[in-house]
């Protein structure tokens, strides 16, 4: 694969107002994927965004480079990530584009692409509009220009969407839910979806204001959904992040259900069911208690790299249905091609419903391992990993913790540090043993 310019794990994505997230280069990379995605017969691309105030000029800026590619922009709205990639198949869109830089602050933003067939973009594809933003940019004939149009009804069709993913015998009357759509693109979306399936629905985290999307509020920031669900003695908390492809749940206790026990949920449901299509994929920092939790119902389980795209990768490396993260990103290929945070949650509520048993309880079966992660800063140069201390060290740990614990060294891509993660169910021998690893490295 070609070193990427822009392109990152998860599209072009970086601070407003600075390389590559200005208007001019957006401009351009607009027009740049244009001329790429123009080979196609729609001639049409969707563009959805979060509730970020840079949405609107970004949005702007994206349809004059397409227009001058000759391709035409029909705008949803502030959409989920996957009300995108869901809307880019029905509409046989060329492409889809979602404006947002998901759980980041507000002061962020980036450019993700989805396929025609509503999947990232394949590597060739992004290599060569890559390629086309090195070239001088032109203008097609008037008659050709692309036109801009309005989606009037994309909430609505989104809603529907997630609701035909909930079993038609069920119901959530009777159940009350709190939920958290961070100030993001999910509030006008997921509080419909749980009334329209009969709960009652206390909103929180639905007044955006362009600024304060995953401020204090959302997957990345559960305290404000915990005390709101006690309060008012919810039977569960669901929390989305900005862009509504992560979920993090509470139960009526006030207690964190993560990403790792969702997945779980959902995997021993589909096994229950017959629908299970393979094993699970986790990531590196998937808890090994769910690891053990699935050994124990017997469904294979790997680990990808730490990122969606990761996980998405493996799955169809597999050909397995069901892939997560523990931050709450959770892929049911069956239902839908990224990550979906709503339709996770309805995946869990069914489960709820169907057994008549709490979250609390469904949750039990994966008593989260103690994780200690630390940071050690290095200076640079020889990465410590390499050296023969450190891998003395590490073997002698993993020999102490014996099968019951697991350890994960790895170097930050971003910036000089090693993280040094140990995982069992003794919380004060993984900080001791993470202590003593951290220690070597700092030394080596």
């Amino acid at each position: 694969m070609a070193e990427r310019k822009y392109f990152g794990t998860d599209g072009v994505r970086g601070k407003v107002g600075t390389s590559p997230i200005t208007p001019d280069f957006v401009l351009k990379l607009g027009w740049a994927a244009g001329k790429v995605l123009a080979t196609q017969g729609s001639r049409t691309v969707l563009i959805g965004k979060d509730t970020r105030i840079s949405g609107y000029m970004l949005e702007s800026a994206l349809e004059a480079g397409l227009a001058a590619a000759g391709l035409s922009a029909a705008f949803t709205g502030p959409m989920p990530t996957p009300a995108i990639a869901y809307l880019t198949r029905t509409f046989r869109a060329e492409a889809g584009i979602v404006i947002s830089a998901s759980h980041n602050p507000y002061y962020d933003n980036g450019i993700k692409f989805f396929s025609t067939q509503g999947t990232k973009l394949p590597d060739d594809v992004e290599e060569a509009i890559e390629a086309m933003l090195e070239q001088p940019m032109d203008c097609v004939e008037s008659a050709e220009l692309g036109r801009a149009s309005r989606i009037k009804d994309a909430a609505g069709r989104y809603i529907e969407f997630c609701k035909s993913t909930f079993p038609a015998h069920l119901s959530l009357e009777n159940y009350k839910i709190v939920v958290d759509c961070a100030n993001g693109a999910t509030y006008h979306i997921a509080p419909n979806v749980m009334r329209e399936l009969g709960a009652e629905v206390i909103e929180i985290g639905t007044s955006p204001n362009g600024v304060n999307i995953n401020e204090k509020c959302g997957a990345t920031d559960i305290k404000s959904l915990q005390d709101k669900v006690l309060e008012v003695k919810a039977d569960v908390g669901l929390a989305y992040d900005g862009d509504g492809d992560r979920l993090i749940m509470v139960d009526h206790l006030g207690n964190k259900v993560d990403g790792d026990q969702i997945l779980f949920i959902i995997a021993r449901e589909a096994l229950r069911a017959g629908s299970l299509k393979g094993g699970v994929v986790g990531t590196l920092m998937s808890n090994m208690s769910l690891e053990l939790a699935l050994k124990q119902l017997a469904i294979p389980f790997v680990r990808a790299n730490v990122g969606d795209r990761y996980v998405l990768e493996k799955m169809q490396e597999h050909q397995w249905g069901l892939g997560g993260e523990n931050s709450g990103h959770i892929i049911i290929s069956d239902k839908n091609t990224t990550g979906d945070g709503i339709i996770a949650s309805l995946a869990v509520l069914a489960a709820m419903v169907q057994h008549k048993l709490s979250l609390n309880e469904l949750a039990s079966a994966v008593k989260l391992f103690p994780q200690v992660l630390i940071n050690v800063r290095f200076a640079g140069g020889a990465n410590p990993l390499e050296s023969e201390a450190v891998k003395t060290v590490a073997r002698n740990v993993e020999e102490k913790l014996a099968g019951k614990g697991r350890i994960l060294l790895r170097k930050s891509g971003t910036e000089p540090l090693i993280r040094v993660m140990v995982e069992c169910e003794d919380g004060e021998l993984a900080q001791q043993c993470a202590e003593e690893i951290a220690e070597v490295v700092r030394n080596s």
